[in-house]
């Protein structure tokens, strides 16, 4: 009986060793996904031009910011 005992007490440790595994992975994929959405570069101009009033220079700026790849702005 106590080989029994001892057997479902090593597969117990090994299963909840096994979610841990999972849970680290699962936590490290996250951590990746949100790092590369942060390097985006942005879509519009909206939130690009600072409050307040607004310039030409400052619309040409924002341009070239978003638009950066782009050589015939």
């Amino acid at each position: 009986m106590t080989r029994k005992s001892s057997a479902a007490s090593v597969l117990k440790k090994i299963d909840g060793i096994e979610r841990e595994l999972a849970k680290l992975k699962r936590d490290i994929i996250h951590s990746l996904v949100i790092k590369e959405s942060a390097n985006k570069a942005k879509q519009s101009l909206f939130g690009s031009i600072k409050g307040g009033d607004i310039t030409e220079k400052m619309i040409e700026q924002s341009q070239r910011n978003l638009f950066r790849n782009l050589k015939d702005l």
